[in-house]
């Protein structure tokens, strides 16, 4: 059934159109533009097809049969693809390459609790990668330069044990360092060549390491372009002679970070930066770009991201995110300034009455200002609404602007969807990140508080009927708001959220060992602060639980392990205390797998129904 009319109630939407499988996702140009690679569901599992451009004769070539693949991309030989999996979601990633002739796939990376990482490949190495595993010590990750046709790799940077990043030059070489510093700093170590000792060309303190970090080298390998706020609140885009430590200043905005950064593959210079401000907006720093930027804006009035280039860079495939519909993929031909429409991720959707996403900017009760984005119901329903305060994960990411799956589902079933970038979200600064700082089920909790209060006070939100939701730190804070202020809402869900930040920390994935210290001053310390991060833990307040409580969890989680959601779980029931227990055997962390995911949005949809009075289908 189609729904035009806004006027009246919009049609249910099924929440397998929202959280299944989308038809197709994910486009990719082969390196000589000829075909076409997407994502698209073979017996009910994503997986990889490939067909020529502008035909519809696509055929899969992958045969995943169980959690579908979600990372792929070209071969630059043009004959292969390579893709990333891992196990049941246990996050340790292979990499596997699949043969175009015979779509035979080869596992690169065969080996047991090694997690791989892609650390560069470029078209001038058409059958070299530089990989980062973690074969050698699970706590850190070496580079390797792994031969794609044989699978032969060498080790070519072993980390000393404070590595986090590694950073290649235009030949594969191994150049620059990211290494963690003992007071949760971090140091950039550069080289002049493969074999020279590294050297320290500037520090990065506590302050200023989440949002701070080396992009590229430039083609000639002496200059190297960074994303840095030693000198500014915001993190600006700079280019940092290696040979006489000059520092160029490519783009910077007051307030808001350079939130991507677009470089031309064959000269490897700048060409594009984006700020993310209430919507993405970018900026063109080679002018000849400013023709492809004035064609795009013509096309579509969603936000964009460029997300493949052909190699002689004469086409582009482009995706534009909206509020109110589908993602849309366009090819972008440079040559002749024309645009090709390819096809909508979902196009269903189109039948039906989406949300539009406002943005929104309040001030908390200690006079910081926040931003978010509040998503109301569509049709007739008139405020005040029931409201999910639906909080992200990280806590150091943000939400933005665009099409969310979960925010049209809940203003579809009648409630209103407010997402707040809370302090020690990323992009607006380091004050504004440092502001989070030991503030875990403190003063970020209290911004999620006053966001309730202003959607209250707006006349948007019904006071009687507030829920809190979200997963990973969202999940967390959702227990936040069951055991800290349960008089606030009337339920909560949470996914995947620790319960207990002692145990949480104790017990992060060996692989983030180099990133104890960043916790350990943003969070706190296991031993030095168990009395502080046991007060801010929701487990150490069961007993003020007296909302009804979803939780979820993956059993392969690698970051928050199943005993977060098992403890508490496990004290609720010794003191009575009614909840719902979803445990997921084959996920990790978050529902890869569609028949998972809708099995946890029909109990959620239900839950939230019964609670705030909302609909359910």
């Amino acid at each position: 059934m189609s729904d035009t009319d806004n006027d009246r109630t919009p049609s249910l939407i099924p929440l397998e159109l929202l959280f299944g499988n989308p038809d197709r996702a994910m486009p990719r140009l082969s390196p000589d533009g000829t075909r076409l690679a997407f994502l698209a569901p073979d017996e009910g599992v994503l997986n990889v097809w490939v067909g020529p451009v502008g035909q519809e004769r696509f055929q899969p070539v992958t045969s995943d049969r169980d959690r579908g693949i979600r990372t792929y991309f070209w071969g630059h030989d043009g004959q292969s693809i390579l893709y990333l999996q891992d196990t049941g979601g246990d996050e340790d990633w292979h990499l596997f390459r699949v043969d175009l002739q015979t779509n035979q796939a080869s596992d690169l990376t065969p080996f047991e609790r090694v997690q791989a990482q892609v650390i560069e490949y470029t078209k001038h190495h058409p059958s070299q990668m530089v990989l980062g595993l973690n074969r050698r010590d699970q706590r850190y990750h070496d580079a390797y330069l792994l031969d794609l046709m044989t699978g032969d790799m060498q080790l070519i940077a072993e980390n000393p044990g404070d590595v986090i990043g590694w950073v290649v030059d235009a030949e594969l070489a191994v150049r620059g360092a990211m290494a963690a510093r003992p007071d949760g700093g971090f140091d950039l170590r550069v080289r002049p060549t493969a074999e020279s000792d590294w050297e320290v060309v500037l520090t990065w303190s506590a302050d200023e390491n989440l949002n701070s970090q080396p992009v590229a080298f430039s083609a000639d390998g002496d200059t190297l372009y960074l994303l840095d706020s030693r000198h500014s609140d915001a993190a600006r885009l700079v280019a940092h002679d290696l040979t006489t430590g000059v520092e160029t200043v490519m783009a910077e905005d007051p307030i808001y970070d350079v939130s991507a950064v677009e470089i031309d593959p064959e000269t490897r210079e700048v060409q594009l930066v984006a700020f993310t401000r209430a919507r993405v907006e970018w900026q063109a720093l080679d002018p000849s770009l400013a023709r492809e930027l004035a064609v795009l804006a013509r096309v579509d009035d969603g936000d964009f991201a460029i997300v493949n280039r052909t190699d002689a860079d004469d086409r582009w495939l482009v995706a534009f995110t909206r509020d109110e519909g589908p993602t849309v993929y366009y090819e972008l031909d440079r040559t002749r300034h024309e645009v090709r429409f390819l096809f909508y991720d979902r196009p269903a959707l189109a039948g039906y009455t989406l949300a539009k996403m406002e943005p929104v900017t309040f001030t908390a009760s200690d006079g910081l200002t926040l931003h978010g984005y509040l998503t109301r119901p569509p049709g007739g329903s008139k405020a005040p609404f029931p409201l999910v305060l639906n909080v992200h994960g990280g806590p150091w990411a943000r939400d933005v602007w665009g099409y969310d799956a979960e925010a049209q589902w809940l203003a579809n079933r009648g409630y209103a969807c407010l997402q707040v970038n809370y302090r020690g979200s990323t992009g607006y600064g380091k004050a504004f990140i440092n502001a989070g700082d030991r503030e875990w089920g403190g003063k970020m909790h209290q911004d999620l508080v006053d966001a309730v209060q202003w959607a209250v006070d707006e006349g948007v939100a019904d006071p009687a009927r507030l829920a809190i939701y979200g997963g990973s730190y969202g999940g967390y804070a959702a227990l936040v708001g069951a055991t800290f202020t349960p008089d606030l809402f009337a339920c909560a869900v949470d996914i995947v959220g620790p319960s207990n930040l002692i145990t949480f920390i104790q017990s992060i994935p060996e692989y983030w060992s180099t990133y104890l210290e960043v916790l350990y001053q943003r969070v706190g310390h296991p031993e030095e602060d168990a009395e502080f991060l046991m007060s801010r833990s929701p487990l150490s307040r069961v007993d003020e639980i007296r909302i009804p409580l979803l939780i979820a969890q993956g059993a392969n989680d690698p970051r928050v392990k199943q005993a977060e959601s098992e403890q508490i779980v496990a004290a609720m029931r010794r003191k009575g205390i009614d909840y719902q227990y979803l445990l997921f055997e084959d996920e990790g962390h978050g529902f890869a797998k569609p028949e998972n995911r809708l099995r946890f949005y029909r109990v959620a949809e239900a839950f939230l129904a019964q609670h705030l009075n909302g609909s359910d289908k």
